[in-house]
């Protein structure tokens, strides 16, 4: 993976840990509510692991947001 890529998703994976703090919802909690394991959550949130499409909608459904509002952050 390109370096610029993984600098990409280590922001998504922090933006994803705002959302789910700002809601105060532990990372447990967040995987209660979508179909997500916690241990993947974690990993997307600290090393920027790359994820698929229904995983971006299956956490903004968790979180009542919309997948537009997981990709609403600065990634340049």
């Amino acid at each position: 993976m390109k370096e610029r890529d993984q600098k990409r998703l280590k922001k998504l994976g922090a933006h994803l840990k705002k959302l789910r703090k700002n809601r105060g919802l532990s990372i447990r909690q967040l995987a209660a509510l979508c179909d997500v394991d916690y241990a993947k959550i974690s990993k997307i949130e600290s090393t920027g692991v790359n994820m698929n499409v229904t995983t971006l909608m299956e956490l903004a459904d968790g979180l009542e947001v919309t997948p537009k509002d997981l990709l609403d952050f600065e990634f340049s």
